[in-house]
């Protein structure tokens, strides 16, 4: 089941990962600029932090 990671933005993290699997995003701050997505009272960044290194790790295993 999805849970919301982004409450000021409504961002499930299924959502999340998606987007970080389509979009190699490399810092929090890169998603920032990029996407609406932990922009406001910055409650879910180290979630979102979590987020963007799991999707590093799957695009290295993708072409390691």
């Amino acid at each position: 089941m999805a849970e919301v990671i982004c409450f000021c933005n409504n961002i499930y993290d299924l959502e999340l990962r998606e987007y970080l699997d389509a979009n190699p995003i490399g810092s929090i701050e890169e998603l920032r600029e990029q996407a609406s997505i932990c922009n406001k009272c910055m409650q879910c960044q180290d979630l979102v932090e979590g987020e963007i290194y799991q999707a590093r790790v799957r695009r290295q295993q993708v072409t390691g």
